[in-house]
């Protein structure tokens, strides 16, 4: 038999309550400073956070189902059918039962997400290595520079929520469950093949080490792929070509292309830019290296290196990869562990400088002109 949840699940703790309220005091900062800038630039902060960008993508799936399709001045044409089917199912969901529109229901997903997503990387850090760490790995993801996409109507809170909780169950020897919360998070974003590999090099290294393989880690391993594999083969059999998702994937500049884009991305920028770039890649790097080193349990540290990996193979616009990273939040677990070693009246205010860091440049961008 599976071993049972432990009590912090089925009942929060102090712990767990300390997570998720510090969790939320990030995102309420996040929302008062936008709330704050939006007033003071005469925009609208919240038409940001639910009718921009992807949001509007997203809410004409739920709108309208697939099938629309915008052609830009240059000839390339983008298709809806790039965007997975799950956070418009629970928008159109939500607009049907509660008196919301779509792009509502979807700040509603997003923000419940959230804190889904901020309970389940707290569990997968306490079990990794206590209480203070799963806490501070918490709030430390709620403070992410591009955190204010957590309080969008994206995919991001959706889908970490689903990839923690799914790596936790595989860390409780759940496998079953972690399959199928693997299974709905691959109708999520296409980083869910990430999580797939790691449910999939954990179940192989214990097939190594252990010459056998319980049957519901099989079960587990077979579900997992389930939701991503179902909507590339309804876009292929939608479009007749089996290729066809990936298709739409590189109509719009998302193909994947090992890395070369960003590396011409670099080239042609002014040198102090590339150097400054170049360095921030060197830290991302140095994090990974920690993170092998930190001994990080093996679907953790697969799923995380799987997020970077995808993040920077894909020829995407640059300005986009540090949201695309966001959900690998084994990166923060370093940083957190070294916080824990120092006493709350000092991590308190690191966390409140990094909380306000975060929500001033995501109200900067967030009332800009560029894409997250």
């Amino acid at each position: 038999m599976s071993p049972p949840l432990p009590p912090s699940v089925r009942r929060p703790d102090r712990a767990t309550l300390a997570a998720l309220g510090g969790y939320a005091a990030t995102r309420v900062i996040g929302l008062v400073v936008l709330a704050v800038a939006a007033a003071v630039t005469g925009e609208d902060g919240l038409h940001r956070l639910k009718g921009r960008w992807d949001s509007v993508w997203y809410v004409r799936v739920a709108e309208h189902g697939y099938g629309y399709q915008a052609t830009l001045p240059n000839g390339d044409v983008h298709s809806d059918l790039a965007f997975f089917p799950l956070l418009p199912a629970l928008e159109r969901g939500l607009s049907a039962v509660l008196p919301v529109d779509a792009a509502t229901a979807g700040l509603l997903v997003s923000w419940t997400a959230g804190l889904a997503a901020a309970w389940g990387i707290h569990r997968c850090g306490t079990h990794i290595a206590g209480p203070r760490v799963g806490v501070l790995l918490a709030v430390l993801w709620g403070v992410y520079p591009t955190a204010f996409v957590q309080s969008m109507a994206y995919t991001e809170t959706l889908f970490t929520a689903l990839a923690a909780w799914s790596l936790y169950a595989v860390l409780r020897g759940r496998w079953i469950l972690a399959g199928a919360l693997c299974a709905v998070a691959g109708l999520t974003r296409p980083t869910a093949a990430a999580l797939i590999a790691a449910l999939g090099v954990t179940a192989l290294v214990g097939l190594v080490r252990e010459r056998r393989l319980p049957a519901r880690t099989v079960a587990g391993v077979l579900i997992a792929p389930l939701g991503w594999l179902a909507y590339i083969a309804y876009v292929g059999v939608r479009e007749g070509s089996p290729t066809a998702y990936f298709d739409v994937q590189a109509a719009w500049g998302n193909s994947i292309d090992g890395g070369v884009a960003l590396a011409r991305f670099i080239a042609g920028l002014p040198w102090p830019a590339a150097l400054g770039l170049c360095a921030a890649l060197g830290l991302l790097g140095w994090l990974v290296a920690l993170c092998v080193r930190q001994r990080q349990p093996l679907p953790v540290l697969v799923y995380t290196v799987g997020v970077v990996f995808v993040s920077l193979v894909g020829a995407a616009y640059f300005g986009s990869r540090p949201r695309l990273m966001m959900p690998a939040f084994g990166l923060l677990l370093p940083p957190a562990a070294a916080l824990a070693r120092v006493r709350t009246r000092t991590a308190v205010p690191v966390l409140a400088g990094l909380a306000l860091a975060s929500a001033a440049y995501g109200a900067f961008t967030l009332l800009g002109s560029g894409p997250p």
